[in-house]
């Protein structure tokens, strides 16, 4: 495992999946409480979804088959998404 491969994995097991998880659990609170919006749904079908796609990300990663290139652009537009919260 390179170094860029290590930093992506824990990157996303470390500050991006627990972010995504908490998200989705105040959503599910919001809409439990019957206190929410129509594009809160969405929003929690988005977040699963990112959710399900970053874990995709992490199975690739460790199973090698994404390359260091490919992992720094990844963790670039991350630490950019991160920025913009």
């Amino acid at each position: 495992m390179t170094q860029a491969q290590d930093q992506l994995i824990k990157l996303i097991e470390d500050e991006v999946l627990p972010d995504v998880e908490e998200y989705i659990d105040v959503i599910f609170e919001k809409i439990a409480s019957k206190n929410y919006l129509d594009e809160d749904e969405q929003n929690l079908y988005d977040m699963k979804e990112m959710r399900d796609e970053f874990k995709d990300m992490l199975k690739e990663v460790k199973e090698g088959e994404m390359e260091d290139e490919e992992c720094l652009e990844i963790i670039e537009e991350i630490h950019d998404m991160k920025e913009l919260d």
